[in-house]
């Protein structure tokens, strides 16, 4: 699902639409295999029939329910609303489903914009966290997990500079 095109302003083009990068939702469907797993192997090893079977079977299920809310549900939820948008006027940042947060930067306020990979596996993986700083009272803003954030990078680089013939998403 795309940014909405009445939400931009005359003239007003999407150049990247981005999303943490899906190694966020490696540990939530991790957890979701575990639960129908062990789960699973819980119903099969617990009494069929007797006082205490209907009771074990429902409190396997509301565990299992609470896990998969928790550590399942929420971080996918959270990760499908998660927009990062640039557009060849401003950033867009919108995160939140329920207390949504949204900030929009001038391109013409962007000072500089940086990258850095937190560790091994985000440099194997080609993310990181994206540095914008802004002339604006919030100063800088961080952008965890943006995927091919080298990119991205250059590309708002690029969008800051004005040169068009250097841009990488051609229209």
């Amino acid at each position: 699902m795309g940014y909405p095109q009445r939400l931009l302003s005359e003239g007003e083009r999407i150049d990247l639409q981005l999303r943490p990068h899906w190694k966020a939702l490696v540990f939530p469907v991790i957890t979701l295999i575990l639960t129908f797993g062990v789960g699973g192997f819980l119903v099969a090893i617990s009494p069929k029939h007797g006082t205490g079977a209907q009771a074990a079977w429902i409190a396997i299920g509301v565990v299992a329910l609470a896990l998969i809310v928790l550590f399942v549900a929420r971080p996918w939820i959270t990760w499908m609303n998660t927009n990062y948008v640039i557009t060849n006027r401003r950033l867009i940042i919108r995160l939140g489903w329920i207390h949504r947060v949204g900030r929009d930067i001038p391109l013409e306020k962007i000072n500089d914009v940086s990258f850095r990979h937190d560790s091994l596996l985000d440099r194997m993986l080609g993310c990181g966290t994206l540095v914008v700083e802004s002339a604006g009272e919030h100063g800088q803003v961080e952008l965890d997990d943006i995927p091919h954030v080298e990119e991205t990078q250059r590309e708002v680089a690029t969008l800051i500079s004005g040169d068009p013939a250097a841009r990488l998403h051609q229209d």
